[in-house]
């Protein structure tokens, strides 16, 4: 998918990897600058889809350390210089130290071309989990998913953290804001966040009792 519309936003989500991941082109259609989000599996795709479409690769995004969604990231320095955006709380876990690793915290603002993408911590599945929020959009990492949530029970998981941000983050963007999850395990590759409050059942535990209860399948 790729979104071309009166704002200079580009947009492209393709699936890459044996796990069903999703990596994103997030950036500035006019300059064509666009940073990647979670370099991972086939670079080579990456990078060969940036050259067919004319996109200068300037920098990367990471929504959290996992190896299906960082083990690209040293491939991907070796062809282009550019930082990396990991979440601060992250990094102990990456397993990689490089100079281009730069810690992020939640509100900073990466700028790419005329756009700028905002950071949304959301600890949960890890402790340095983060979302990207541009415009329209919401590229959510592990953290949500249509009609499910990340994983608790990894290292650096805490459920209690993911019922927090769901509840006080995530569900605060605006019914119209496009989810685009970090997986292509749903039926469509993209959803709206009112959608997901009205059918997620993860959102629609009102208390976190039952969000706990709910994830042991008690609730």
């Amino acid at each position: 998918m790729s979104k071309f519309d009166d704002s200079p936003l580009y947009l492209k989500q393709f699936e890459i990897g044996p796990m069903e991941n999703f990596v994103y082109f997030v950036g500035d259609k006019n300059s064509k600058e666009v940073l990647v989000v979670d370099p991972a599996w086939q670079v080579d795709t990456i990078l060969n889809t940036a050259k067919k479409e004319g996109l200068k690769i300037k920098g990367a995004l990471v929504s959290h350390y996992h190896f299906d969604h960082t083990n690209g990231i040293e491939e991907l320095l070796k062809s282009v210089d550019c930082p990396v955006y990991v979440n601060k709380a992250d990094i102990p876990f990456l397993d990689l130290s490089h100079e281009n690793i730069k810690g992020s915290a939640s509100g900073d603002k990466i700028k790419v071309g005329a756009l700028e993408i905002e950071l949304v911590h959301t600890p949960g599945h890890t402790k340095g989990s983060q979302c990207f929020h541009v415009g329209d959009y919401l590229i959510s990492g592990d953290t949500l998913f249509i009609g499910a949530c990340g994983r608790t029970d990894l290292p650096g998981g805490d459920a209690k953290e993911m019922y927090y941000s769901l509840t006080q983050k995530l569900a605060k963007f605006s019914d119209n804001t496009i989810l685009c999850p970090g997986h292509n395990y749903s039926a469509k590759p993209q959803t709206t966040m009112g959608e997901e409050k009205r059918t997620n059942p993860y959102l629609l535990c009102d208390s976190l009792e039952n969000f706990l209860r709910f994830r042991t399948g008690v609730c």
